[in-house]
């Protein structure tokens, strides 16, 4: 901020040449000279000082304006991402999904009822979300990290879910018929009353997983499972899962 004071009258010019020591700087002496008298000229002008002074309410209600208006950027922001995911619904790639989903995510923005059906979702962070009841068929979800998501009833069939985190993520009734979940990460997951039939589960770590009401596991390959809680197995192998190291196989 500058602040308009009376300035000392300027010496004059024969001054400055003294001081330039050597006759090729005196040109540059003389444009010190006249810029010294033009700022001891306007600094007795009240007009500039008010200037500052107008300058300086406008600038502090552009950041009262700015924050004023936060809110409807933020509803801006949302509606933007949402037009991007109801866009490219229903066609396969990213189209800018993935970007839009974890903005709208961090923002704590509920994804209930999404449809993601076949979008290329590699390597999306989507943790804690809200995606019940959405729409994942066919997703490539490969080492996505989902920790904490709810994801009960959702659509995951076919989807490709390999080496995905899913660390207590909430997959009640969800549909995961035809799914790869090789070596995924489902410590404390909750898959009761899921559909897990044809899937593979090669590899998965199955620490702490929650699997009551009785989740269909007709012909789940599980072979190489990790950390499977006591009866899991027996159980998948009564269901009809098998265990098969090779795809050949």
């Amino acid at each position: 901020m500058f602040i308009y004071t009376e300035r000392k009258r300027p010496d004059p010019l024969s001054h400055y040449h003294r001081e330039a020591g050597h006759p090729i700087l005196a040109p540059l002496q003389w444009v010190e000279w006249s810029c010294r008298w033009l700022v001891y000229w306007l600094s007795g002008w009240a007009f500039l000082e008010v200037l500052e002074y107008v300058g300086t309410i406008s600038v502090f209600f552009a950041v009262v304006s700015y924050f004023a208006e936060s809110g409807d950027r933020i509803k801006q922001k949302h509606y933007q991402a949402w037009q991007v995911i109801n866009t490219a619904q229903g066609r396969g790639g990213n189209g800018g999904r993935i970007d839009a989903l974890q903005e709208l995510n961090a923002d704590r923005i509920p994804l209930v009822g999404v449809d993601l059906s076949g979008a290329f979702l590699q390597g999306i962070h989507l943790q804690s979300a809200h995606l019940s009841r959405s729409n994942l068929s066919a997703a490539d979800l490969r080492d996505s990290d989902l920790t904490s998501a709810d994801v009960s009833d959702a659509n995951l069939r076919s989807a490709n879910c390999r080496q995905c985190i899913l660390r207590n993520v909430d997959l009640e009734r969800a549909d995961l018929t035809d799914s790869d979940l090789l070596s995924v990460d489902l410590t404390g997951a909750d898959i009761s009353g899921a559909i897990l039939a044809n899937t593979d589960l090669r590899n998965a770590n199955l620490s702490s997983l929650k699997w009551r009401d009785s989740p269909n596991l007709k012909n789940a390959n599980i072979f190489g499972v990790k950390n499977a809680p006591e009866g899991f197995i027996a159980y998948a192998l009564k269901q009809g899962a098998v265990q098969i190291e090779a795809d050949s196989q």
